[in-house]
């Protein structure tokens, strides 16, 4: 027996979509143009911008060869990430829901494929990556990807049973159940739980009862309390945080360096290219602490500027995505796609500024990457192709079906 679909976040769905419609505009096909290209625009900006702040944040206090090589790798990742990009695009909506569950089976399989010693590579402890010679793939970062494709095909198979307590709960999140652990055992705890929120995001855009979401949060906590729990250096972690903010002494040295390099920066900041604390101070300063680097040599200014530019591209793809209807694969898949960006984005300035439990969490499109890069040009594209008026290109496409089969 199925019980009345019960769903009164829905109100908080239609509101969001009412705001970001609402924003004045003039005729629809000429707005929509003109929001693709602020979308690109903006994604073309950021992208730039984390070029011109790679090569600044790899200067170290012994000049070599190796920060043009950081430099050189980075343009490489943007080139081929643009060029991936372009091609998700170009491909028909219907495309991303007919291929979804086998790009999903695909990259579970790596997952997997990455914990078998001899395949994956193992550093610092985790075992992560494919790597061959200087180039390194982590599959864990295309299932940001996959996994919300799967899930809101799921979905829409499954539509009239979705309130169902039992036919429309595991079917749907069972995605989910398999690839969140895989992550954890790799172990990454930060990808997992960031995993875990891309699905919660699918799941809550595509109509998932509130009630399963409070059984899944009641289930889900206790595991990852233990979890931490046995992982001292995850515990360790957790109370480094808690010393930055009761006793500056005990803070551990790379959020002490990121603090003290944002500090540096004051409000318009030292110069670009002229800050001191990435030249062997400040760990990670073309990667996970790029935007310490933001601070200290654009100052506060260059800082929210950054922020501000994150902002529009969420509101903008916001507005894109809020022209579809709300029960649709294509508007479910470019919300969360686009929220994961935010979300990001978010998480690492909430690192550097010590606001969360440090973790590696690089800046999309910002940060010196090669898997995380081109994940994130890759979103936007899907996020363009889905937004796309399948009609004035396709002409002869036939209509989205939504199914998964």
């Amino acid at each position: 027996m199925e019980c009345a679909r019960a769903e009164p976040h829905r109100d908080l769905i239609g509101l969001s979509r009412s705001v970001f419609s609402s924003i004045p505009s003039s005729s629809t096909g000429t707005v929509v143009d003109l929001d693709r290209k602020l979308l690109i625009s903006l994604a073309a900006v950021l992208v730039g911008f984390g070029i011109l702040m790679v090569h600044s944040a790899s200067i170290t206090s012994r000049p070599s060869e190796a920060e043009q090589v950081f430099l050189s790798r980075h343009l490489t990742f943007v080139a081929f990430g643009a060029v991936a990009a372009a091609v998700a695009t170009c491909l028909p909506a219907g495309i991303w829901q007919r291929a979804a569950p086998y790009f999903f089976w695909t990259t579970v399989g790596l997952l997997a494929l990455v914990l078998v010693p001899g395949f994956g590579s193992r550093i610092n402890g985790a075992q992560r990556w494919f790597r061959s010679g200087a180039v390194s793939f982590q599959p864990a970062e295309f299932v940001k990807l996959s996994l919300p494709l799967y899930v809101a095909c799921l979905i829409q198979r499954r539509r009239d049973v979705l309130s169902s307590w039992v036919s429309g709960t595991i079917p749907v999140v069972f995605p989910i159940l398999i690839a969140v652990p895989l992550v954890m055992l790799q172990p990454d705890l930060g990808t997992a739980l960031f995993l875990a929120a891309g699905g919660a995001t699918v799941l809550w855009v595509g109509g998932w009862p509130l009630r399963n979401f409070l059984l899944a949060a009641g289930t889900a906590l206790p595991v990852v309390g233990l979890t931490v729990w046995h992982k001292p250096y995850q515990m360790q972690r957790i109370a480094d945080f808690l010393a930055t903010w009761s006793d500056w002494t005990q803070a551990p040295y790379h959020l002490k360096q990121s603090l003290v390099t944002l500090g540096a920066g004051g409000i318009w900041g030292v110069g670009l290219g002229r800050g001191f604390q990435k030249l062997s101070f400040l760990p990670e300063a073309n990667s996970d602490f790029v935007f310490a680097v933001i601070g200290e040599e654009l100052g506060l200014v260059g800082s929210l500027s950054v922020m501000a530019l994150w902002l529009g591209l969420y509101v903008v793809g916001l507005r894109l995505a809020n022209r579809l209807p709300a029960d649709t694969f294509r508007y479910q898949v470019a919300f969360t796609l686009l929220t994961q960006l935010i979300l990001q984005a978010t998480l690492n300035i909430a690192v550097v500024t010590a606001m969360v439990p440090p973790k590696g969490i690089p800046h999309p499109m910002i940060s010196y990457g090669g898997s995380n890069l081109v994940v994130s040009l890759i979103a936007l594209g899907i996020v363009l192709s889905l937004t796309r008026d399948e009609g004035a290109i396709f002409p002869y496409q036939p209509a989205l079906t939504e199914n998964c089969e």
